[in-house]
């Protein structure tokens, strides 16, 4: 984005950089708003747990959305002591239970987080392929509905519109009307930020959809089934894997969510062409 005269100081997530632009055949500087990304660590009663690169805004609700989507606690039991910035990046002090502290001492492991993966790094087969609980019955909703969510949202980007650099993730009640979006370098953080907004505000997860402006990861389908959201729309494909969890947890997985169509992968009880439809 070219930024002239006074201007006022980026938005939260975002980093001003002087650049050299090409245009019409000439070079020429200018200021260009960029995505940022840092180290986000995350600790758990004082014990070291994982380290993510993300974009670092709206950081509580990325360590309770991080808790509760990796089955570390339950939202009630977590509390955020402390987020400190730091030249290295920024750290986040949390406190849970000592009952989870002691399970989560069982699956330990060391995260070098990436904004494109993040169960880069996790020690086992086992840890990464954890069933999560199946889902609830979740509430029906309509292609109408999953429509209107997807066109709400494409206003309700203002990081990825500066910038071009970041994915959202967004909640839409069974009428397709968006409640909350996040938005991060990394996909998966923005669910996570989705998530942990959702129960701070105690949203029910099993009264709507999540709609994510990227592929369907296996780990996308475990943190939204994780959580006890009953169907995620992606724009873009699932995976393999993902299907197969979101099968056997009892999710919804729509894939290429667009305008004109969608497909869906697993239980697809839960869409219906019409209202109507969806009631019966």
């Amino acid at each position: 984005m070219k930024r002239t005269g006074r201007q006022p100081p980026p938005p939260s997530g975002a980093v001003e950089k002087r650049v050299q632009r090409r245009r019409n055949g000439r070079m020429e500087p200018a200021a260009d708003l960029v995505a940022a990304e840092v180290p986000i660590a995350l600790s758990y009663n004082g014990e070291p747990f994982a380290v993510m690169m993300a974009t670092p805004d709206r950081l509580e609700d990325f360590a309770l959305g991080f808790t509760l989507s990796e089955g570390i606690a339950a939202a009630d039991d977590v509390c955020v002591i402390a987020v400190e910035p730091s030249l290295e990046g920024i750290s986040i002090r949390l406190s849970i239970p000592e009952t989870a502290a002691a399970a989560l001492a069982e699956r330990r492991r060391n995260l070098q987080g990436r904004s494109g993966c993040g169960i880069c790094g996790t020690e086992s087969i086992e840890a990464v392929l954890r069933p999560p609980p199946p889902v609830g019955a979740g509430a029906p909703t309509t292609v109408a509905a999953l429509e209107r969510a997807l066109g709400e949202l494409r206003a309700l980007q203002p990081l990825n519109a500066l910038t071009g650099a970041t994915h959202a993730a967004a909640w839409a009640d069974a009428q397709g009307a968006l409640v909350c979006v996040r938005e991060d370098v990394g996909r998966h953080n923005a669910l996570d930020k989705l998530i942990g907004a959702l129960a701070r505000e105690g949203v029910d997860f099993g009264a709507g959809f999540a709609v994510v402006t990227s592929r369907a990861s296996y780990e996308m389908a475990m943190k939204a089934a994780q959580a006890g959201i009953a169907m995620l729309a992606a724009i873009s494909a699932p995976t393999a894997l993902a299907i197969a969890l979101a099968d056997s947890a009892g999710l919804t997985l729509i894939g290429f969510a667009r305008d004109d169509g969608c497909v869906v992968y697993s239980h697809p009880h839960r869409l219906s062409a019409s209202a109507s439809e969806a009631a019966a």
